[in-house]
């Protein structure tokens, strides 16, 4: 029997699940009039709230920074968003229920705004947000029963990755299988127990890695999923002043770290605090790693599922009950009109 499959009475866990299949049979289509409008405005703007932006604009941005995109690509929440001037840009947003409030009310001042330019990424055929976009792109997901989100978060970023490699004239669909397979692997992986009852036992779990959103989600399924405190260090911050405030009841995940700081990492965080360092990479390095199957640029879905994993078997063996937080919602900011 999969390891899974000893807990496939939780949502949360089938639909992690249903995560590589989801990508297999993934397709973007008609989306010519939304790939020329980004062509034309060369500004876009990735909004939503909470994990449905973490992961899929974060990661839109930097693999799309590392390929070279011609197109200046903002994430921003949505109050912040209605800040700004907006007139030139293309709108994307994404919203697993289609009713977020703060999306609503964003969409709402686009007075100087071509809605021509606006589009929506939703889960939810009857979304509110479908009122308000230009148009809307539905994704062939499913509904979510857990409360915590993660197939519709890695539909939309891929989503996201995808229509942007479009905009570049390539596409990454040929890529899909081989992700979904690594995702699955990843997905099964057993987990060293020594890994998982040093987390478990953790006061408060420092993620920390590049900007491309990985990282950022887990710190926040660690909240939802582990009940842990948690905290995102973008890049190398973990090495400049934070350590005032750590101590060996703390944990550090490097999710696809830089072997070039592990010296320094090893001589401030752990020789000197005590810390214990884990690492989700796709090679052993000289701390606890779990190792990852390397698929290239749709590398950091992997590791998505990867933390996942963990997460969930932290948060099972310290007798939490995955699907029924105490204060969660499914939507967390419901537009009510």
């Amino acid at each position: 029997m999969k390891r899974t499959d000893r807990y496939i009475q939780f949502s949360l866990v089938r639909e992690m699940l249903e995560t590589p299949n989801i990508i297999r049979n993934f397709n973007v289509s008609d989306v010519q009039e939304l790939v020329d409008s980004i062509n034309q405005s060369k500004r876009l703007l990735l909004t939503g709230e909470g994990s449905s932006r973490i992961f899929p604009a974060h990661n839109a941005r930097y693999s799309s920074l590392r390929g070279g995109l011609d197109v200046n690509l903002v994430s921003e929440g949505a109050r912040q968003a209605g800040e700004y001037d907006l007139s030139n840009f293309t709108i994307l947003a994404s919203s697993s229920s289609g009713s977020t409030s703060e999306l609503i009310w964003l969409f709402n001042r686009f007075k100087s705004v071509d809605k021509r330019n606006v589009f929506g990424v939703t889960a939810n055929p009857d979304a509110l947000l479908n009122e308000y976009a230009n148009k809307s792109f539905l994704l062939n997901t499913g509904k979510e029963e857990a409360i915590s989100s993660t197939k519709i978060v890695a539909a939309e970023a891929l989503f996201y990755q995808e229509v942007l490699a479009l905009v570049q004239g390539r596409s990454l669909a040929n890529k899909f299988s081989r992700m979904a397979d690594a995702l699955e692997e990843a997905l099964e992986l057993e987990i060293d127990n020594s890994i998982i009852e040093k987390i478990a036992q953790a006061k408060t779990l420092y993620f920390a890695g590049k900007n491309d959103g990985v990282a950022q989600e887990l710190a926040l399924k660690a909240n939802e999923i582990a009940r842990k405190k948690s905290n995102y260090l973008e890049g190398t911050y973990l090495l400049h002043g934070v350590e005032e405030v750590m101590s060996d009841k703390d944990i550090i995940i490097l999710v696809n770290p830089y072997a070039s700081e592990f010296k320094k990492i090893k001589e401030i965080l752990v020789d000197r605090i005590g810390i214990e360092v884990i690492v989700l990479s796709d090679e052993e390095t000289m701390f606890p790693t779990v190792v990852a199957r390397d698929v290239g640029e749709l590398q950091s879905y992997v590791y998505l599922a990867l933390g996942w994993n963990i997460l969930t078997e932290v948060g099972l063996s310290l007798g939490i009950d995955i699907d029924s937080p105490e204060r969660g919602r499914r939507v967390r900011n419901e537009f009510v009109g």
